[in-house]
């Protein structure tokens, strides 16, 4: 060996240069490679802030609970009424008849007279004696030969509902608010028996769900099946305090505005109730 490698030496032959290594892709170069690599691609990344990883957490630390959003708030506007000569005479007529009926006097004037004789009445007398106090105001307030005239000459039709409803908007605007006569289905056919009232004045200003039903609704439809002759259903809606009335429907059995829920926090008889509980306690 030493021989050939001295006789190729001294013939000039130079012995053969051992493998390069970018013609190996063995460990050296793929190492390299891969290195060179991954740099490029750290290079290439956009910049990104370190953000420093919080504090641990104390075993004595009382971590708060993020703040739940607000309810939503509910509309609180109140609608202002402008009464005529002709609002504030009936409205008057109507409070003394309530009054007398339940024996509770006050001494205000106007709708807030009203409003006072039935927030009287529902704080201190009995569901049922509500009915028969309402029962016994209409009954004051509208002689009963007309009642029976108008029962006799006006017996369930469509011209009687389609007049009672149209009758309901001209004459009773003050008791409830502006109103308008809508269509409904009877029979098949197309009539005009709706009274839609967009805003209950009797609901808003009372704010209570068992006043609407148990001063307003219940005694109401059955004053004016007994005197008139004519079903009357009223759908009142407690989310936007609408209501309406279809002349001509029996209300039903299983009457969903019996089982809706007052408004509590703004349920104006609720301190009376339990002011007069208190009274009862004490």
């Amino acid at each position: 060996m030493l021989l050939a490698a001295a006789h190729a030496h001294g013939s000039g032959i130079q012995p053969a240069a051992p493998p390069s290594p970018t013609k190996r892709r063995g460990c050296c170069y793929t190492r390299r490679e891969r290195g060179l690599s991954a740099v490029r691609a750290v290079m290439a990344r956009p910049h990104q802030d370190v953000v420093a990883a919080p504090p641990p957490a104390s075993r004595n630390m009382v971590t708060a609970a993020p703040p739940s959003p607000p309810p939503p708030v509910r509309e609180t506007t109140t609608t202002v009424y402008r009464d005529n000569w002709f609002d504030k005479l009936a409205i008057g007529y109507l409070s003394r008849n309530l009054q007398e009926a339940s024996g509770l006097k006050n001494g205000k004037d106007g709708y807030e007279g009203l409003i006072e004789a039935a927030l009287a009445i529902s704080g201190l007398f009995r569901v049922d004696q509500q009915w028969q106090t309402v029962a016994t105001a209409l009954e004051r307030a509208f002689p009963s030969y007309i009642l029976t005239m108008i029962k006799v000459m006006m017996p369930p039709s469509r011209f009687s509902r389609e007049y009672f409803a149209a009758f309901t908007t001209i004459f009773f605007p003050w008791l409830v608010g502006p109103c308008e006569v809508r269509e409904s289905e009877v029979d098949g056919r197309k009539e005009k028996n709706v009274v839609y009232v967009p805003k209950c004045r009797f609901l808003e200003s009372t704010n209570c769900v068992g006043m609407c039903t148990n001063l307003c609704k219940i005694p109401c439809q059955k004053f004016i099946q007994d005197s008139l002759g004519t079903a009357v259903y009223m759908s009142p809606n407690f989310e936007d305090m609408s209501c309406e009335m279809i002349f001509g429907q029996q209300p039903p059995e299983d009457d969903p505005a019996l089982k809706q829920p007052c408004f509590r926090t703004k349920c104006k008889p609720a301190p009376r109730h339990l002011n007069r509980s208190n009274q009862i306690s004490n």
